[in-house]
């Protein structure tokens, strides 16, 4: 049984739908980047009492880790992150493609990825078709 992780008190996705936009989602043949036919634009998703499973146990990680702040509100910082075991992917708003190179973003991605190194993982970012592995 799978054990989703706990939403942070007081957080919320509010307005933010980054989620419906950035990944691919392969059930709903979205490319990423593009939005999904369900997204409606600052209000979320229009099937949400009936969404897939691939969107109901999806939280990104400024949803479920307390230590990051306000900053890393995917609607602030223009991304979205999570963990896949040892890496962690962002995706980042292709419309502001170096905000992960600006501070607070960039060290902290630089500390994530040197503590994941031992165990063989890493951080990767998407910007549209670019990758860069930290």
């Amino acid at each position: 049984m799978h054990v989703s992780p706990t939403i942070v008190a007081g957080r919320s996705c509010g307005t933010c739908t980054l989620c419906c936009r950035l990944p691919d989602i392969d059930l709903f043949e979205k490319p990423a980047n593009a939005w999904c036919r369900h997204c409606i634009a600052d209000k979320g998703c229009s099937i949400y009492a009936d969404r897939p499973a691939v969107c109901r146990d999806f939280l990104c990680l400024w949803m479920t880790d307390e230590a990051l702040d306000e900053a890393w509100a995917p609607s602030r910082s223009h991304m979205m992150i999570y963990r896949q075991g040892p890496q962690i992917t962002v995706l980042v708003d292709p419309d502001y493609p170096d905000i992960w190179r600006s501070e607070p973003y960039h060290a902290q991605l630089h500390r994530w990825a040197r503590k994941a190194e031992p165990a063989g993982g890493y951080v990767i970012v998407f910007w549209r078709d670019d990758v860069f592995k930290l």
